[in-house]
């Protein structure tokens, strides 16, 4: 598991000071990038081989409200993975009192710039699925 420490913005609220439904997919995104980075695998590295990784699922079940000024926690774990997908669980909690805020979940394939749907490389395939299985990279 990956945890990712941010604070609530208050761009990111309503009038109410009510987090915006749409920021948890932000939270869910910097949790994925941190845990690749954390597994040896940089974003700008796959975009110079021509590798992106779109959404093509996303789930989010909302439990309470994060609001402004709240420190959370965004936890991110490595649910399954393959050479052509990837799957990612999600918890975001405010760490004041570690109340459970919202739990997600998605689904990234891997392509190229067209939309083609590719291999991983082995070279991050190895990294990735070490990773998910608590190795050392």
């Amino acid at each position: 598991m990956v945890s990712v420490r941010e604070k609530v913005r208050f761009v990111e609220t309503d009038m109410m000071g009510v987090v915006h439904h749409s920021n948890y997919f932000r939270w869910f995104e910097m949790g994925r990038v941190e845990y690749l980075r954390q597994s040896g695998i940089l974003l700008l590295d796959l975009m110079a081989e021509g590798i992106v990784f779109p959404i093509t699922q996303v789930r989010c079940n909302y439990r309470a409200s994060a609001k402004f000024d709240d420190y959370l926690l965004i936890e991110t774990i490595l649910h399954e993975a393959s050479r052509a997908k990837m799957e990612f669980t999600y918890r975001v909690l405010r760490e004041e009192d570690g109340l459970l805020l919202a739990e997600g979940w998605t689904q990234n394939v891997f392509t190229d710039g067209s939309g083609k749907i590719v291999r991983l490389p082995e070279k991050y395939a190895k990294r990735l699925l070490r990773a998910g299985q608590g190795q050392e990279v």
